[in-house]
């Protein structure tokens, strides 16, 4: 599937979700789909958990 055509079926989706559920289960569903997409890129491995965490702590810049 192209970025234009998930960007389309993201976007359809969260107009949805602000419709059924209002503001704040908008921000909900947003929230849920950024830490779904998070987890399945450390999945698959193009995510490095370990270099953001450092980053983060200082030991490392990014």
């Amino acid at each position: 599937m192209s970025p234009t055509v998930t960007g389309i079926l993201i976007g359809a989706f969260l107009a949805v979700s602000i419709i059924l559920f209002g503001f704040w289960g908008f921000l909900l569903v947003a929230l849920f789909m950024v830490v779904g997409a998070l987890v399945g890129r450390i999945v698959e491995g193009k995510l490095d958990v370990r270099g953001i965490a450092n980053a983060f702590s200082g030991r490392r810049t990014s």
